[in-house]
């Protein structure tokens, strides 16, 4: 059974899955960094300019926005229904493309979307054709197709595709009372929903036409300028995506959110709506399971097992290790068992972690070397059994001939680190600075190339206490020799806002 925790502030918002006690998941967002893609707006046309075969869309941002000839689309043309049989789209029919001057006028209002965020003096860019993703699914409400994913194997597709024109008639006839309509509108599969059942699929089909009958609403209600859809927000998402039947209560710490997500969930998630509740009680709600503590272990290389075991968890652009350790563990009757212990309580510490972190993409695992191939195969199903657990696609081999196991996890958003975290000024990201008798030679080295160079009336050395300290003691020998040799004196100064690795030469 799992509990979902929301921590809202009007600057970030956090949410914890809690597992049998323990925290699974965690995701954050902040306000600031949410961006505009995705959003559905009702533009009104400021200015076209056929030379650039674009146009200048107002739609109520402090940047007019850029819609080129080729994001504009013709709209749904009636008389077919959606078709299993042609996974590519041509909007124009083969056609030759129809200039700018003569689709669009100023003034004129227009359905848009943004499909890339401003980025310094320019505007946004933005299509007219509308695309609505959902958990599942993402709908074109202005196409006649049905897709699925590259990513999904060849040999699957065609036998999706007519799930999905099944669900979909159904869908569309249940809401027209029996009737399926010409325009159902197009839809593609995505990748994470190649194993969803029909159930999921039919949920999120009903949510995203749901959510396109309110857009077509809006927009004949709304003034031009006006904004009509947004993407969901994590506080949205966690209804529509994180939700399930084993979910018990969604605890979030803000009446006033509480009342927002519960309108939005007995509209489009009425059962996830009912296990939400406002938490009123005193303590912090990410105190009711440490959720704070488990951020900053999240954050360490090493993970500290019960048994006296250890985890060290490495990230790197091109892949993740995870290196198991004994370490303390000696509790078991021979090193058999300890080693055999250890890699069992890893396994799922492991899968934890992966879930906490949000580590994607390959993963690589050194559990400890097992003598008994029957050892090797419990960890192996234990291992795989607790990565099921995943929402995340993960795929496991099984050991390699170096006692490695190779995995890979879908990359779905940036891992925990990558989003709180940032590149240490001191070291550039590297984990490890130079000691502080490596940078004083440097700084010898440097003062010795700037006295070939120029002749001052003195050399200061502003560098860490560390090196400093050096410099009055250890070093202060080779120091004096230094200025002799030159012939120009040279003092010290501390600065400990300074990086160890960091020093500054001024010529006085």
């Amino acid at each position: 059974m799992q509990d979902i925790l929301i921590n809202w502030s009007p600057q970030e918002t956090r949410v914890a899955l809690v597992e049998h006690g323990a925290v699974q998941e965690l995701h954050v967002e902040r306000t600031l960094e949410r961006g505009l893609v995705g959003n559905i707006y009702l533009g009104k046309v400021s200015r076209v300019l056929p030379g650039m075969q674009s146009a200048f869309i107002d739609i109520g941002l402090e940047r007019t926005a850029f819609l080129h000839v080729a994001d504009i689309v013709s709209p749904f043309t009636p008389g077919s229904r959606p078709s299993a049989a042609s996974p590519e789209r041509d909007h124009r029919n083969g056609g030759p493309m129809v200039p700018i001057e003569k689709q669009v006028f100023e003034g004129q209002s227009l359905l848009v979307q943004v499909i890339k965020d401003p980025i310094g003096t320019k505007g946004a860019r933005l299509s007219t054709q509308i695309s609505i993703a959902g958990r599942l699914l993402v709908f074109l409400p202005q196409d006649n197709h049905i897709g699925v994913s590259q990513k999904i194997p060849p040999d699957q597709r065609e036998s999706l595709r007519n799930r999905m024109l099944a669900l979909i008639e159904a869908a569309a006839a249940a809401e027209s009372g029996g009737v399926v309509p010409v325009n159902t509108g197009g839809f593609i599969l995505r990748t994470n929903g190649e194993d969803a059942a029909d159930a999921e699929l039919a949920e999120d089909i009903a949510y995203l036409r749901k959510t396109w009958t309110r857009i077509r609403e809006a927009s004949g209600r709304l003034p031009a300028m006006s904004l009509l859809h947004q993407d969901l927000s994590l506080l949205q998402r966690v209804l529509r995506d994180m939700t399930t039947e084993s979910t018990q209560t969604i605890r979030i710490d803000s009446r006033e959110q509480f009342e927002v997500l519960l309108k939005f969930g007995l509209e489009f998630m009425p059962q996830a709506a009912g296990k939400l509740q406002h938490y009123k009680g005193e303590r912090p709600i990410f105190d009711l399971y440490s959720v704070d503590e488990e951020i900053a272990k999240a954050l360490g290389r090493r993970v500290d097992l019960k048994s006296g075991g250890y985890l060290v968890v490495d990230q790197t652009e091109a892949l993740t290790t995870v290196d198991v350790n004994t370490g303390g563990f000696v509790g078991a009757r021979n090193f058999d068992d300890t080693i055999f212990k250890t890699n069992l309580e890893a396994a799922q510490a492991i899968a934890r972690q992966l879930r906490l972190r949000n580590l994607g993409g390959i993963i690589i695992v050194d559990f400890i070397d097992m003598a008994r191939d029957d050892h090797r195969e419990q960890v192996l199903a234990e291992f795989r059994k607790q990565l099921a657990r995943d929402r995340v696609k993960t795929t496991a081999g099984g050991f390699s001939q170096l006692g490695l196991v190779e995995m890979t996890r879908k990359r779905t958003r940036e891992s925990l680190a990558h989003m709180l975290c940032e590149p240490c000024v001191a070291c550039g990201g590297q984990g490890i600075v130079k000691t502080a008798r490596s940078v004083a030679y440097d700084v010898m080295r440097e003062i010795l190339r700037e006295a070939r160079q120029f002749t001052p009336r003195e050399f200061r050395i502003v560098s860490s206490p560390q090196v400093i300290e050096l410099f009055l003691d250890e070093e202060s020998q080779h120091l004096a020799g230094l200025s002799d040799f030159i012939g120009k004196p040279i003092s010290l100064q501390s600065e400990p806002a300074i990086g160890q690795g960091q020093y500054d030469i001024v010529l006085l």
